[in-house]
């Protein structure tokens, strides 16, 4: 279950039921048991702990100390067969936690491709998270929680149990979120608040002007005229019509859990 092109370091304890794909380099002191499975050319380092059932794909960094697919701590699990699926070119830095699924649930949690995790950061159980995001150091998910692509999460900041955050939001260092972030939007404070739409992002990631411009009237609608979320949505049908950026603003309005930030 080794391939003859991996590079695992001879201190380093892999379990039989361990899968380790061509190209894949394990450091010192690293353990790796149960129905583990690692992609090919992904890197981890010394003293990483990864535990099954989890699977790793292609061209992942993880480094030291990293704790992965280890079991979840909500005090319901009774050691159930749940997972950990984590995509292709990620970044997972010192210390960071990932925690497998719950039959709460649907007995797994998901990262998406290449994401970074900073220092510290933790996935708590049945999280799913997209594509292209960054989570600076000790930023923290508690269980059940979805975020999109693209989202950033500053240094501390701490989201509450099923909650969402919607693509390209933006996440302040310190924020404390106890109810749903529309995407696009950026979110500061303890508890977390509104102040603009995450326009420099966008920008970055090519969004045409006219699109932001749409996304500006959209938050203004759902947050400087006074309306419900329910007649938001119906003031923005028009630009959703035209814009697939405000219609993905739309179709988050109306489907969030918490209720969104105010």
């Amino acid at each position: 279950m080794i391939d003859s092109t991996a590079m695992i370091h001879p201190t380093a304890l892999i379990g039989s039921d361990v899968t380790v794909k061509a190209g894949v380099q394990i450091g010192a002191y690293s353990v790796v048991e149960g129905d583990v499975t690692i992609g090919e050319n992904s890197w981890i380092g010394s003293h990483v702990v990864i535990k099954g059932r989890t699977t790793i794909g292609r061209n992942n960094r993880i480094y030291q100390f990293a704790s992965i697919g280890e079991a979840c701590q909500d005090l319901k699990y009774r050691g159930e067969d749940t997972e950990l699926v984590i995509g292709d070119d990620n970044t997972i830095r010192e210390s960071v936690t990932m925690h497998r699924g719950t039959i709460q649930d649907k007995g797994l949690t998901q990262v998406g491709s290449h994401n970074l995790f900073m220092i510290n950061a933790h996935v708590a159980h049945d999280c799913v998270i997209g594509d292209n995001c960054i989570f600076a150091n000790n930023a923290t998910l508690a269980g059940h929680v979805t975020i999109g692509d693209y989202v950033i999460f500053g240094g501390l900041a701490a989201i509450h149990q099923f909650g969402k955050v919607g693509a390209h939001a933006f996440i302040g260092g310190c924020a404390a979120l106890n109810r749903d972030v529309p995407p696009y939007v950026m979110a500061v404070g303890n508890y977390a608040r509104p102040v603009t739409i995450n326009s420099e992002g966008l920008r970055r990631r090519g969004f045409s002007n006219e699109a932001i411009r749409a996304l500006r009237r959209a938050y203004k609608i759902l947050y400087r005229e006074g309306h419900t979320v329910e007649e938001a949505i119906e003031q923005m049908q028009t630009m959703s019509d035209e814009f697939p950026e405000v219609k993905l603003f739309v179709d988050f309005l109306s489907n969030h859990g918490r209720g969104i930030i105010r």
